[in-house]
């Protein structure tokens, strides 16, 4: 069965799901990180990327905010670049832990395991097998490198974020050491940690996260400056991982809600992968009980039912100009 959206269709709809979803209310900034409290809980922006390069956008698609744990999708992308996926299966994992991000418990409960790498414990593992091992400089530069691929553009560090994130992330400094007691962290702890942090603390617009979601859709072939950012046969890997735990405890209804695998980040952005058709993000600060951001969520679920998409449905769908 093949369904046919023409791109007048598509912005359109792009249009509408902004103007239906701008003066949504509810949720609030994340205020555990100082940094994120104080940004303007009134942005948002909404932007759909095409495998040809087009991008429809409406609202602060240039305004830069913080990555947090979308990020945890790109290094994901890198280590099974540099491992393959049966190697990240053994060393990490791929299950739903069915927890919040940052559980401790889950690591216990799935017997040392980290579960997934997009999860706090399984990005802090992932981090610690980057290549090269040993060296955290030439090992930024390669996470750094890769983000920059996937988005088709640098992204910059928000220092301030940095030592915001750096100086409250007693949590994860916990999960390092009792993955590291677990055999579960393969370079220094401390320096997966760090490495950890100021991916999350990258800066990056709606439009860069729609164009690294259109990468993965459009199996590592970034659309934007032609590179081949990873091999083709991960896509299906790393779409699984986003349909599973993308939005940690509240996964399964996002994927039932919405029909497309995505991943949320505490700084209020949300990054969607429709296979072969296109990448979607949104961005706005205010965030669900569990870190969600609230305008976001409903901009893209608006999206995908005005058009009639969705991952499980069969359909083969095919936009036209």
């Amino acid at each position: 069965m093949k369904k046919t959206i023409r791109l007048t269709e598509l912005k359109a709809v792009v249009k509408q799901a902004y103007e239906q979803v701008k003066n949504l209310k509810g949720g609030k900034n994340a205020d555990y990180i100082p940094f994120l409290a104080k940004i303007n809980p009134d942005l948002f922006g909404l932007a759909v990327c095409l495998p040809d390069g087009e991008i429809v956008a409406e609202g602060d698609t240039e305004y830069v905010f913080g990555i947090e744990s979308i990020s945890k999708v790109h290094t994901a992308i890198l280590i099974l670049q540099q491992y393959g996926a049966e190697a990240v299966l053994q060393k990490i994992g791929a299950d739903a832990t069915g927890l919040p991000f940052n559980s401790i418990l889950a690591i216990l409960m799935e017997n040392d395991h980290p579960s997934t790498p997009l999860v706090n414990a399984g990005a802090i593992s992932a981090d610690s097998l980057v290549r090269p091992i040993g060296d955290s400089n030439a090992k930024w530069n390669v996470i750094a490198d890769n983000m920059a691929d996937l988005c088709g553009s640098e992204l910059t560090l928000l220092d301030e974020l940095y030592k915001s994130e750096s100086e409250t992330n007693f949590n994860n400094r916990s999960i390092a050491w009792l993955l590291k007691n677990y055999n579960r962290i393969y370079d220094d702890p401390m320096m997966a940690l760090d490495l950890y942090t100021r991916q999350c603390s990258m800066g990056v617009t709606t439009k860069q996260l729609a164009i690294a979601a259109c990468t993965i859709a459009n199996r590592g072939k970034n659309p934007v400056s032609g590179k081949q950012v990873f091999t083709a046969s991960l896509m299906p890997n790393i779409v699984s991982l986003m349909a599973s735990v993308g939005f940690y405890e509240h996964t399964g209804d996002w994927v039932y809600s919405s029909g497309i695998p995505a991943k949320t980040g505490v700084g209020g952005g949300v990054m969607g992968v429709l296979p072969g058709v296109f990448g979607i993000a949104a961005f706005a600060p205010p965030l669900d009980e569990a870190g969600n951001s609230v305008k976001a969520q409903a901009a893209i679920q608006f999206v995908t039912r005005e058009l009639g998409v969705n991952v499980f449905d069969g359909v083969n769908v095919e936009i036209v100009k």
